[in-house]
């Protein structure tokens, strides 16, 4: 037989077969699960079940099961050794020949890559990050929508996505009324090639937003600010442009430095013109009606929502997030055929999301259109060592370059610290690539529907499931083929058939990589590749220094360089994936 990708996935469809061969009816269940290492890798449960809902022996059940199984011609017993234990449970244990094969096979990321593309097999993908708001400097907060859609977005490409990002920026609304108002009662110049002219933009609109709130007459000048802009004045839209190139090259030059891959730019403004269809095809349709001056939708059929209204249209005509929502949704299905759509917000836009689904599901089933499946990834809050939100010591938000800095400036002195012989490039690169992939793990590495605090001393340590230890792990593998001059990339062909019970643990820790995708991919949790890699590296300590590696024993010594550059070929793509580029050298 072909050596399987993922055995579990292979087996359960083998398991299905033969209980169709057997004329098992449909409410055999033939799901493969990881089985008790003493009796095998993973086990087949449906027989007891469906032999009790019959009323015959579960056993013998089994048994006429096991029978169809070994007979599948895509079943072969040298690679999977097969029992029946207790009352009817079928163990399948991979054999040695199968390992071995496995890891010849799936040498590398090229090869695993090729692999994994079954998972999403092409379909269009559309993830919607990291969307800030224009005009507003990036803060701490805006690290985890940037850190988790990057991730995401490279493992569903990994694994066959077409997929394309769109940086949806919130680049319309109400506060552009109010910073024009401000930059316009400052007489503020806007300087478009000055680097700090974001942090002055910010400064504009605090002030505007200070005499909004100081008089009515101040807040209705700001309001006529924002009616002149969407009406087309020709001043305030020259200004709102200049606004935006300034966020856009302050945005760019984030990206830049955290490898975010954005393919496109369509803002809240793009969306300007398309919301009256949304109004339309909604009253249409009966799924929006008026409300004190506002068009508004009632989810009547949930209970949670069936009195909240979600408000397409405000009473005073103007677009909000639910009715440009809506229509990027449909932009995004007729204009780039998706079929799946991703978005990462932080976990107080979970309401906002659940009626946008639900309304947008109401819509396109009224009108015949196909709609894509949805998925909101939501996160929670970085804590600073008080358990609150994240600050600065005058209470304002963490500038996102402040803190990368810092990163980069602690790690540069661990650096220095572990090896002092480095020269200063080097140092400088090790400090850049560990400063900015120890802030980025400690986020991925938290399930990201929690809160989690944040900590120096923990994300700069290299021991623990820390950046600075897998990116250890892997230097540590690269140094050992730097001794025997050797690429940790090539082939092992006089590799004798793995041995120990430390090669066969790391060998099967290899082999569960595919149910790691499959895992992380169905809840769009990073947080269980992050567990895998740490994971993989305690594997792959624990079998070198029990196994040596450099050995007059030849065919040893290939076998076990074999699982090194299979852990290393793990190991950085996990890191890559994640974002984060591996190093040779520490």
């Amino acid at each position: 037989m072909d050596i399987w990708f993922h055995p579990s996935e292979e087996l359960e469809k083998i398991v299905a077969k033969a209980a169709e061969d057997a004329g098992f009816d449909k409410s055999f269940e033939p799901q493969i699960r990881t089985a008790d290492p003493r009796f095998g890798d993973f086990q087949a449960n449906g027989a007891l079940p469906y032999a009790k809902s019959k009323k015959s022996n579960p056993r013998t059940c089994a048994q006429i099961l096991l029978g169809h199984i070994e007979k599948n011609p895509d079943f072969d017993p040298s690679y999977i050794e097969t029992s029946i234990a207790g009352p009817g449970f079928i163990n399948f244990r991979l054999t040695k020949k199968f390992l071995q094969s496995w890891l010849t096979k799936y040498k590398g990321e090229s090869e695993l890559k090729a692999a994994a593309k079954k998972f999403y097999d092409g379909k269009k993908v559309i993830i919607d990050y990291p969307s800030p708001n224009t005009a507003k400097q990036m803060h701490v907060g805006h690290l985890r929508p940037m850190v988790i859609g990057e991730a995401i977005r490279r493992l569903l490409e990994f694994c066959g996505a077409d997929i394309k990002s769109d940086n949806h920026i919130g680049d319309w609304g109400t506060n552009f009324g109010i910073l024009i108002y401000g930059i316009k009662s400052q007489g503020y110049k806007l300087d478009t090639s000055n680097e700090n002219s974001l942090e002055e933009l910010e400064s504009m609109y605090k002030k505007g937003s200070a005499l909004a709130k100081e008089s009515p007459e101040h807040a209705e000048a700001a309001r006529a600010e924002l009616l002149k802009l969407q009406s087309g004045d020709p001043e305030n839209v020259a200004l709102w442009n200049e606004i935006n190139k300034v966020s856009s090259a302050a945005f760019d030059r984030m990206y830049k430095r955290m490898g975010l891959k954005i393919d496109m730019t369509l803002g809240e403004s793009f969306y300007r013109d398309k919301v009256s269809r949304i109004y339309k095809e909604l009253c249409e349709t009966g799924i929006a009606e008026e409300n004190q001056g506002a068009l508004v939708v009632f989810l009547r059929d949930h209970d949670r929502f069936k009195t909240q209204p979600f408000i397409i249209r405000k009473s005073d005509g103007a677009s909000n997030y639910a009715s440009t929502d809506l229509a990027t949704l449909l932009y995004r299905v007729e204009n780039f055929g998706a079929e799946e759509i991703v978005y990462v917000t932080d976990g107080r836009q979970q309401d906002h999301f659940q009626q946008l689904f639900l309304t947008a599901k109401k819509w396109f089933d009224a009108k015949g259109y196909s709609l894509p499946s949805l998925r909101h990834v939501w996160f929670g809050t970085i804590l600073g060592e008080d358990g609150k939100a994240i600050k600065t010591k005058s209470g304002e938000p963490v500038r996102l370059r402040a803190l990368l800095d810092e990163a980069v400036s602690r790690a540069r002195d661990v650096v220095r610290a572990k090896n002092p012989g480095a020269s200063e490039d080097e140092a400088e690169k090790i400090a850049n690539t560990v400063g900015v992939a120890a802030i980025r793990y400690a986020d991925l590495s938290q399930n990201r529907s929690g809160d989690y605090l944040f900590s120096w001393d923990k994300l700069l340590a290299f021991d623990g499931n820390t950046a600075p230890y897998l990116l250890y792990a892997a230097a540590r593998i690269h140094s050992i083929f730097r001794k025997i001059n050797r690429s940790p990339y090539g082939d092992f062909e006089g590799a004798s058939e793995i041995e120990t019970d430390t090669e066969i643990a790391l060998a099967h820790k290899l082999l569960s990589l595919p149910a790691v995708f499959e895992s992380t991919l169905s809840d769009l949790r990073p947080h269980f590749l992050c567990t895998y890699l740490y994971e993989l590296a305690g594997t792959f300590s624990a079998f070198y220094n029990a196994d040596k590696v450099i050995s007059d024993d030849k065919q040893a010594m290939e076998r076990r360089l074999m699982l090194c550059s299979r852990t290393l070929g793990v190991l950085e793509t996990g890191l890559r994936l994640l974002g984060i580029e591996p190093l040779e050298k520490m």
